[in-house]
């Protein structure tokens, strides 16, 4: 499948960005948090969220990726030893990303290690963060896309293995989100 060059409108058209192939609206599926918009790839187990947090005052640029790759392993229950690591953190040039009004922007890879609905079983998700820090407005702009690596046979994830003809997003798309996040109206943080 070709990527839709065409920017999605995200939080009532605030913010826009151009999303990969097959993402489907999770709002159309059951109820999201306010401050999330999250997409699911329609045949896979790969899923994008992009989220407003509270900005981290106390936490410096270069170490917010980590902090919230940290805040999200708590939320999965991946916090035990062994069950995330982090394996690259880099800055992203303001030049190549179209939200400007950040003051620094970052991208995280590591794994955690996660299970779905409270399920024993553990599936290995490659978890690709991106970070723009917007003090001026209190807030962090996460945007997360979780790649699962392998699926425990016993999770109920497992019968989304990808197939013969099923394009998966790639860190491509991800990183096409990253630089095509655009904000349209700063009276979105208040």
């Amino acid at each position: 499948m070709q990527r839709v060059n065409e920017p999605h409108p995200l939080f009532g058209g605030a913010l826009s960005a151009i999303l990969p192939h097959g993402a489907a609206d999770v709002s159309k599926m059951r109820e999201i948090p306010d401050n999330q918009e999250a997409f699911v790839h329609t045949r896979t187990d790969q899923s994008l969220i992009v989220e407003l947090v509270e900005y981290q005052d106390h936490v410096a640029d270069q170490d917010a990726a980590r902090y919230h790759f940290e805040d999200i392993a708590g939320n999965n229950a991946a916090t035990q030893p062994g069950a995330q690591e982090v394996t690259e953190v880099v800055a992203l040039p303001k030049s190549s990303v179209s939200l400007s009004a950040c003051s620094s922007a970052w991208a995280l890879t590591g794994t955690q290690y996660v299970s779905k609905y409270n399920e024993t079983a553990r599936n290995r998700v490659r978890l690709h963060l991106g970070v723009f820090r917007l003090p001026q407005f209190g807030t962090d702009v996460l945007v997360t896309f979780n790649d699962p690596q392998s699926i425990c046979p016993d999770s109920s994830s497992s019968p989304a293995a990808v197939g013969p003809g099923v394009e998966p997003w790639t860190v491509e798309d991800f990183q096409h989100l990253l630089q095509s996040l655009t904000l349209h109206n700063p009276g979105l943080f208040g």
